[in-house]
């Protein structure tokens, strides 16, 4: 009776074991379980971090690449208008000059006033319209309203005081006006 009490102590044993061991291999496969699933969700936000990083880096590269360009485009801008009132010089000689008996210097003066204009406008200087143009003060700088010859030139350009410019499409200089009402 003894060994057999000794048996069934034993047979218990090796079957709270047993349970013990499915016990703690349920646990270790949750545990595993776990593992996947945070490593799942570890790379999905590290995948998702990632992703969002390099749309920034190519966003800046494009922003910076543009910035680049448009200042490439405008880089000459300062010494540009500081060319203008020189070219505006040039405009208000040539008349005078023109009507001299000599027609030597002014032919002169017109042959550097042409090559300035030309090197201008090969760099993207470009005058903006306005005689007659609808008046835009995106444009133009309306110094004075003057009633309007006729019914036409209502709300348009007729007279410059001084020319404006754009430079590669945006404005350096606008056009001072005068307007008619």
């Amino acid at each position: 009776m003894g060994e057999n009490k000794k048996h069934k102590k034993d047979s218990q044993h090796i079957e709270d074991q047993k349970i013990k061991d499915e016990k703690e291999q349920k646990v270790e496969e949750v545990k595993a379980e776990e593992k996947s699933d945070n490593f799942e969700e570890k790379f999905n936000e590290l995948n998702d971090k990632y992703l969002r990083l390099y749309s920034e880096y190519d966003n800046y590269r494009k922003r910076t690449a543009n910035e680049k360009v448009e200042l490439i485009k405008t880089a000459a801008e300062g010494t540009i208008n500081a060319l203008l009132p020189i070219l505006d010089d040039f405009e208000r000689a040539l008349p005078t000059m023109e009507n001299r008996e000599d027609k030597t210097d002014y032919e002169g003066i017109l042959l550097i006033y042409n090559k300035l204009k030309r090197t201008l406008e090969q760099k993207g200087l470009e005058e903006i319209a306005a005689i007659g143009a609808d008046f835009n003060t995106d444009e133009h700088e309306a110094l004075t309203q003057i009633p309007a010859p006729d019914e036409s030139q209502k709300d348009k350009v007729i007279d410059v005081i001084q020319k404006g410019y754009k430079l590669n499409g945006k404005v350096i200089r606008y056009a001072r006006v005068v307007v008619g009402c």
